[in-house]
């Protein structure tokens, strides 16, 4: 099993994360062992303000208006937010981008992996596992290859050990930051938005 814990553009000491570009997020996610059962279903209207609650109350600002904002894309078929659940709990959630912000998942019509958060209190339950096999599943029903993509920092060490077990592979671009891929000689500053991007060719889903 896994479990994620958000990663980008980490605002401390709060661990706030917002998305590229509105409000995304790269993932780490970390092996588990124990398993119960996780109910997984599309961001309904009403959820914001609990989704809100539960990260505050782990200390993590993540203001109901970016799940307003995720439900009005999902409305209008640009992103799909898949909820978790456990015992009807908010456990987590994941969102696949239709058309990516990065040009080559863009230009090649590949979605994207974005946004991906567990509740502390539900990390190593099997949440992250079902989020990413369901989002993998939905994206397999339009294309046949996935887009994902994560900091090069330590933090994100077991991401890319986990992401090459299941499947993921570099695009072969190289390091990407700000818009731009890094060459030879060019000076820095090292965070989360210096980033790897992978794809995983998907099973054929009816």
């Amino acid at each position: 099993m896994i479990y994620a814990l958000n990663l980008q553009n980490r605002k401390k000491p709060n661990n706030q994360n917002v998305e590229r570009g509105a409000f995304q997020t790269r993932t780490a996610y970390f092996e588990s062992n124990s398993m119960l059962p996780v109910k997984i279903r599309p961001l309904a209207l009403a959820d914001p303000p609990e989704i809100e609650q539960a990260f505050n109350l782990q200390g993590w600002h993540k203001p109901a208006s970016q799940y307003e904002q995720y439900f009005a894309e999902q409305q209008a078929g640009t992103r799909d937010v898949l909820i978790a659940e456990i015992e009807a709990a908010f456990a987590g959630y994941l969102t696949i981008m239709w058309e990516s912000s990065y040009p080559p998942f863009s230009e090649a019509d590949i979605p994207e992996i974005v946004d991906f958060n567990v509740l502390k209190k539900f990390q190593r339950q099997g949440v992250g596992t079902k989020l990413m096999d369901t989002a993998e599943t939905t994206v397999g029903k339009r294309s046949p290859v996935v887009g994902i993509g994560f900091g090069l920092m330590h933090d994100y060490g077991k991401a890319q050990i986990l992401y090459a077990k299941r499947g993921y592979v570099p695009d072969g671009r190289g390091i990407y930051q700000h818009g731009k891929w890094l060459n030879d000689g060019d000076q820095i500053t090292v965070d989360d938005d210096v980033a790897l991007y992978l794809t995983k060719k998907l099973a054929p889903t009816l």
